[in-house]
């Protein structure tokens, strides 16, 4: 038969508690630093990858239009 040391189950459910309570202040402290740092992304005006993709796609189409008129304007005044 195996008797059980009363302190050393008071430490392991001590250290198991403190275990829990770390854990909880860690997410806890992620959380808070996620939104500190989404408040600081939102005040500097930052563009998101799809909002950037677009603007990029819109350039590349306006450089070519642009391109292209100037081939159709140098024709027309070649004539």
């Amino acid at each position: 038969m195996q008797t059980r040391n009363k302190m050393m189950d008071d430490i392991s459910q001590l250290m198991t508690n403190a275990m829990g309570v770390a854990q909880g202040a860690r997410e806890e402290a992620e959380t808070a630093m996620k939104s500190m740092l989404d408040r600081w992304l939102a005040e500097r005006d930052l563009v998101t990858r799809e909002e950037f993709e677009a603007v990029r796609e819109m350039a590349r189409k306006a450089r070519e239009e642009n391109t292209a008129l100037e081939a159709r304007i140098a024709a027309l005044e070649r004539r």
